[in-house]
Order: structure tokens, then C-alpha cells, then sequence
């Protein structure tokens, strides 16, 4: 960006503070609010003013990037009465980062319509510290012309930005679907290795070998050490918050009559972790109910 940009941004949490502190640094000039105003402290010292109000990170035909937990809190900070919508008002566009319902999406993009804004879903792939790094992508979906002022805004912060077409609920589909997919890996490399211990052979060897040859890819790689070094306790993404992304993915199965059995198997999976007292460990925690099945310690 050759000048600088006043972007409102919403939620600052584990992934939208580094987000955030990304923008300000490739030049953006950002008014951030967070529902705990002492996390928006260190964003203060690198330039951001504070809002008082979700709504007030809005500047009239402005852009707006919201990153919060669920689709719950995104309903909070829109506001009951459209505040957001109707502060960014005609040519506005709010760019949400959250992983939600794909109808949650659908919603909100008919209320930004009618005040003549856009809405632009772009969930977020990546972990804190991949987001911090700027190595996330980003699964953008929505109006053509509001995603060409939002694309040049996400590229200098990440690796790479995937266009999923003009419905902004396609974006979260992906999302869901790839959440599908990690947890699924997690659960697999835990079942894998307890079955290697409980049949005396090595799981650290079995992950060198697998994840240098045909799992070769940092999924693998890096959830693989994850489980094998058990480090739960310092989360990367809270397994409550698994927990909800599976209920989605189940939501949205059974609403499309989408069979996913094995969604269903990792919804047990983490209600089982919950039940244990692991809501806010790591997610790779449901490994640890894998080993307790198995009589592991």
C-alpha cells in the first residue's frame, strides 16, 4: 500500500491481534475495538486508536474486519439493530475473519445489502504463530468489486488469499470443511500412535518416516510432534473451540444431508476431551483420550 489506509477492526483476540498488528505494520492505519479493551493495549502503542463501541470502528463507505470467536459474538458485534451495517452505510464493506455458519454468512451479507454495503467472508487458515509469521491464507468469498478493494488490504500480511466465487457463505463452507480435515489428521496420528506403542514399535519413528515421505507436509509434521511431546496446556486453539467448528460441520451436514460419519466420531472424540476437563487445552488434546482408550498413561 503506498499511503496509508483507516481500516476499523473488530476482535483481538489470539488470531485477530497478530492479524491486526500486521496490518499496522504493511501500513494501515486502524481503529480497533475489543470486548476486553486491555488487549487492544499493545495495538495503542503501535498507533491504533481504541473504540468504544464495535459499531465506532466504522467509517462511513469504509472497511471493516471482524475476527472473533463464534457466530454468537459476531451477532453481538454487528449489533441488534444493524449498527455496523448502518454506520458503514452505502459502499461499506465488512470483511469477517470468523469461522461461522455458512448461513450466519448469508445473513449478515443481506443486512450489510441493505443499507448499499458489501460483506466479504475471509476465515482465516492458520494458527497464531502462523499468523504472526504472516504464513496464513485466507478463503475470501463474496461481491467482486468489495473483495478487490479487501485483496490487496490481505495480501501483504499472508501467504496466500483463495477466491471462493461470489457467495461469501462458499468461504466458510471451505473453512468448515478444512477444519473437517485437521481435526480428522489429529485424530488419526493419535489413533496411529497408540496403536504403534501398544504393539512395541516406535511412534516417533513412525512419525519421521511418515512425515518425510508420503505425509510430507506441515499438518502432519508439525500436529504430529504436537501429539507425541503432549504440549496441550500452552493451546494454539483451544480444543472448546474445536469442539465448536465440529458442531458446525455437523450443523451444516445434516441441514445439506451431507452423510459425514466420521464427523460424528470427532464430536464424541472432543465431548469426551471436554468432559475430562481439557476445554481449554490444545485441541491435539482429544490425542489424549485416544491413549486413555487404549490404556496409554
Amino acid at each position: 500500500m503506498t499511503s496509508k489506509q483507516r481500516i476499523g477492526f473488530i476482535g483481538l483476540g489470539m488470531l485477530g491481534a497478530p492479524i491486526a498488528t500486521n496490518l499496522i505494520k504493511a501500513g494501515c492505519d486502524l481503529v480497533v475495538y475489543n470486548r476486553s479493551p486491555e488487549k487492544a493495549a499493545p495495538l495503542a502503542k503501535l498507533g491504533a486508536d481504541i473504540a468504544a463501541q464495535p459499531w465506532e470502528v466504522a467509517e462511513p463507505g469504509g472497511i471493516v474486519m471482524s475476527c472473533v470467536s463464534e457466530d454468537a459474538a459476531l451477532a453481538a458485534v454487528v449489533g441488534e439493530d444493524d449498527q455496523l451495517a448502518r454506520r458503514l452505510g452505502n459502499g461499506g464493506v465488512h470483511v469477517s475473519m470468523s469461522t461461522i455458519l455458512p448461513e450466519t454468512a448469508r445473513r449478515l451479507a443481506a443486512s450489510q445489502g441493505r443499507f448499499g454495503g458489501a460483506y466479504v467472508a475471509a476465515p482465516v487458515m492458520g494458527r497464531p504463530d502462523v499468523v504472526s509469521a504472516g504464513n496464513q491464507s485466507f478463503f475470501i468469498a463474496g461481491d467482486a468489486a468489495a473483495k478487490a478493494r479487501v485483496q490487496p488490504l490481505l495480501e501483504p500480511i499472508c501467504l496466500e488469499v483463495f477466491d471462493f466465487g461470489e457467495n461469501p457463505a462458499a468461504a466458510n463452507v471451505a473453512k468448515l470443511a478444512s477444519n473437517f480435515l485437521i481435526a480428522s489428521v489429529i485424530e488419526t496420528l493419535a489413533e496411529a500412535f497408540a496403536f504403534t506403542e501398544k504393539n512395541g514399535a516406535d511412534p516417533a519413528k513412525l512419525l519421521e518416516a511418515a512425515a518425510s515421505t508420503f505425509l510430507a507436509c506441515p499438518v502432519y509434521q508439525n500436529y504430529g510432534r504436537q501429539i507425541l511431546e503432549k504440549n496441550y496446556t500452552e493451546p494454539l486453539f483451544k480444543l472448546a473451540l474445536g469442539l465448536k467448528d465440529v458442531k458446525l460441520i455437523s450443523t451444516v451436514a445434516t441441514e445439506s444431508q451431507t452423510p459425514m460419519r466420521f464427523a460424528r466420531v470427532l464430536e464424541d472424540r472432543f465431548l469426551s476431551a471436554m468432559a475430562n476437563g481439557r476445554e481449554d487445552n490444545d485441541w491435539t488434546a482429544i490425542s489424549a483420550e485416544v491413549g486413555r482408550e487404549a490404556g496409554l498413561t
